[in-house]
Formats: C-alpha cells, sequence, structure tokens
C-alpha cells in the first residue's frame, strides 16, 4: 500500500454535460456531441463536448459556428441544468461510501479525503479503483482520478489522463511528474498570471519552486506566495465536510447581450431583468445586501467598475436595480455603446440580523412592497419563472435567450 500519509483523491468527470445527454440519449453514444449556448445568440459557444468532438478539435469556449466547421458531423443540444445537478448529485452520493470528507469543486469535479478510509476500504489506490468501477456500472459514466497528498497535486493528477484512468503523484516522485509541466496547469494560473510568469522567464511549474517564495510575493502579493506554497509541494489545506457551505460573499448576474446597449432606457431594462435573479438567490440564502456593485464593459472591451452603499439592507430586486441604474447614469458618459453588465449584490448580512431603522424610510410601504415581492416570488416557483413579470421588460431586451414577448391571450378567447 502507497504510504503518503493524506491520501486525497480528486474525482473528474470526464465530459460531464456531453456524458449526461448520451445517458438521456443513447442514440448519440459514439458520436461527436456539443452541448451549445443558444446558436442565435451572438455568445452562443460550447459549454462541453465528448471526447469525439476535442479530437475534432472542438474547444469549450469555441463559437458554435466555427465548432461546425471544424466537425461538420458535430451534433448539437441544448444543455439541460437539472439533469446535470442530479447526475452531479449522485455521483457524490457514491464518494460518500468512502468518506464524508467530499468537496464539490463544481458540478463534476469532487475532492475526497480517504486518510482515515484505508483501514476499512483499502489503499486509496484501490479506492479510486472501486469508484472508477462504480461511477462507470452505476451510472454509465467514467471518472479520471488523482490519488496525492494534498488537493493541488490531486487535481493535476486526474487531468493528466483523460478518460476514465487514474494517476498517482506521491511525496516521492512529485518533483519528477510535477515540475516539468508547464505553469498554466496549476491551479489558479490563468492565462493574465501565466502571461506575466513568460515575461519573467517562468514556464513550468518546477520554475515557479526554483524562483523562490520572496520573488513570487513580490510578483504577485499574497497570491504569488500561494501560488509557490501549491507548486513546492506545501499546500495543506483540507477537504471540506460534506455539509460545509461557504458563505456567500456576494451575489451577482451579468450578460454580454446580443447587441450594443445604446441608452440609458437600454441598460436600464437589462439592468432590472439581472436584478430579479439577484433578488431570487438573496431569498434563496437568507442574505440582504447592504450595497450594489456594478461592471460596465463597453463595445472596446474596456471595463469600468463602481459601487455604492444602500441606504436600508435589501433583498428587493427593484431597490437593487435602481441603485445599479443610478451607479451607470452617474459614472457613465456615452463615448461608445455598452457591451456587456454585471450587477453584484455586495456587503451580504444574514436576513435575520437587526437592522438600525432609517429616519426617512417608510416602513409602512417596504413591508408592503416586500409582500407583493414575496407573493411575485411564489408565483414564480409555482408557474416558472417567466409566468410574471414587469411589462417593461415585454419586448427584447437584447438579451441571449430572451426574444420579443408575445401577449397570448387566454385560450376561452378562440373558443
Amino acid at each position: 500500500m502507497l504510504d503518503m500519509g493524506r491520501v486525497i483523491l480528486h474525482s473528474d468527470l470526464n465530459s460531464f454535460y456531453a456524458s449526461v445527454e448520451m445517458m438521456l440519449d443513447p442514440r448519440l453514444r459514439g458520436k461527436a456531441v456539443a452541448v451549445c449556448g443558444s446558436t442565435e445568440d451572438r455568445h452562443g459557444i460550447v459549454l462541453a463536448k465528448s471526447e469525439l468532438a476535442k479530437k475534432a478539435g472542438v474547444k469549450t469556449g469555441m463559437v458554435n459556428w466555427e465548432a461546425k466547421r471544424l466537425c461538420p458531423n458535430l451534433i448539437v443540444v441544448p444543455p439541460q441544468y437539472e439533469q446535470y445537478l442530479k447526475y452531479s448529485k449522485m455521483t457524490r452520493a457514491i464518494y460518500q461510501r468512502y468518506t464524508d470528507l467530499v468537496e464539490p469543486y463544481g458540478m463534476d469535479e469532487c475532492w475526497c479525503d480517504v486518510t482515515g478510509s484505508q483501514s476499512l476500504k483499502g489503499s486509496g489506490i484501490e479506492i479510486a479503483e472501486e469508484i472508477r468501477k462504480t461511477v462507470r456500472e452505476e451510472l454509465g459514466m467514467t471518472v479520471s482520478i488523482g490519488v496525492s497528498f494534498n488537493k493541488i497535486f490531486a487535481k493535476l493528477g486526474s487531468d493528466m489522463k483523460k478518460p476514465d484512468a487514474i494517476t498517482v503523484i506521491s511525496k516521492e516522485d512529485f518533483k519528477e511528474k510535477v515540475w516539468q509541466l508547464p505553469a498554466s496547469d496549476l491551479l489558479f494560473v490563468g492565462r493574465a498570471t501565466q502571461k506575466k510568469l513568460a515575461s519573467y522567464g517562468l514556464r513550468t511549474i518546477g520554475d515557479i519552486v526554483t524562483a523562490g517564495h520572496q520573488f513570487m510575493q513580490r510578483l504577485f502579493g499574497k497570491n504569488g506566495l500561494q501560488l509557490w506554497i501549491f507548486a513546492s509541494g506545501q499546500d495543506t489545506s483540507r477537504v471540506m465536510n460534506v455539509g460545509h457551505h461557504s458563505p456567500v460573499k456576494s451575489i451577482g448576474h451579468g450578460i454580454t447581450c446580443t447587441a450594443d446597449l445604446e441608452n440609458n432606457e437600454e441598460v436600464w431594462k437589462v439592468m432590472l431583468e439581472l436584478s430579479q435573479d439577484i433578488g431570487h438567490k438573496l431569498r434563496v440564502h437568507e442574505l440582504c445586501a447592504r450595497g450594489v456593485q456594478i461592471t460596465i464593459k463597453d463595445n472596446g472591451l474596456l471595463y469600468k467598475q463602481h459601487q455604492a452603499q444602500l441606504d436600508t439592507v435589501t433583498q428587493s430586486p427593484m431597490e437593487i436595480a435602481l441603485k445599479a441604474r443610478s451607479l451607470f447614469e452617474e459614472n457613465y458618459f456615452w463615448h461608445t455603446h455598452v457591451r456587456s453588465i454585471t450587477v453584484r449584490a455586495i456587503n451580504l448580512v444574514p436576513k435575520a440580523m437587526p437592522e438600525q431603522l432609517n429616519l426617512f424610510d417608510n416602513p409602512v410601504k417596504r413591508e408592503r412592497r416586500e409582500r407583493v415581492e414575496e407573493a411575485i416570488e411564489s408565483i414564480r416557483a409555482r408557474f416558472g419563472k417567466r409566468a410574471i413579470y414587469q411589462a417593461v421588460l415585454m419586448g427584447d431586451l437584447k438579451m441571449p435567450g430572451r426574444g420579443v414577448h408575445e401577449v397570448i391571450m387566454p385560450r376561452a378567447m378562440y373558443q
């Protein structure tokens, strides 16, 4: 049995969205499949692809028409997030047969600490092999699993061999296996970080270690020090328990519009629509916002961000949208049109937290508005998100997935 002290697994479902689609429709098996956003919207992109589509050159994030050009026989299907969530939960239930230390990393990835399970379930490699076989037999999908002594290298291991494979990175061989890999393979090294590292001649994970923790800290601050710790194999972060939920620090929603927004009214409608989802999520998490932040990207791809405190804490979509509009109109001067907008509720506090009353607030009016919004939430929960909405949101909002709304008369009118 491999002795690594702590034994951490990182399990990654292969081509997850596409694999679920093949389970739901067996006719898709053995074919090039891509789960894509709308082909009618300019943001329509590949969200996931099967192994055959990958071999044809299709990549996640690629525009739909480009994927079709690379793979003419590509079968494009729309996403079914409820089904993906269902299969994600079933997979986690399998992991929990071996340990209660299961920490999700997205819908298709999980860390599992099986250190304390080895006396009953076998070595980390044996547990990984059992999980791999069980997922295949019970769910019809495959996983790639990394086995290591910390979370970072376990994640690296699951990425090294795909699909349907197990990779072990131990304390004895991690330098040989890990340090020669590109720096971009390390968790949290994105494009901007990779580019900056390369400008200093740091191209591999080993180069990060050689550069030293002091240099990395000067280069990136505390994040640079963390990257050096990751690269050198010194990460000791623990795998969180199944029931653990990280505190929600902010709740936001952003969108790239299907056409440029050209005036304040168009921006207001998008902000109001985005705020509907924010208000709903605040209610789900039983939180209130004390502030609002907006991020605006113009059609020259330049970003501007502004934020402000609210007069009173709120879950109200309308109050969040109004503050967002105020921030926009005070700070944006229309030198260029707007391409994308993000609205974010910030400085969140529990709904049950006592609140200092505002001398100029009208508590009766506020209570009445809250009752109306609770009724709207109830209607949407029963009949769907689009069952009720403000009249101003009818028509083309230039938002992906939002066509021009039609007014449908009751069926009795035609009888």
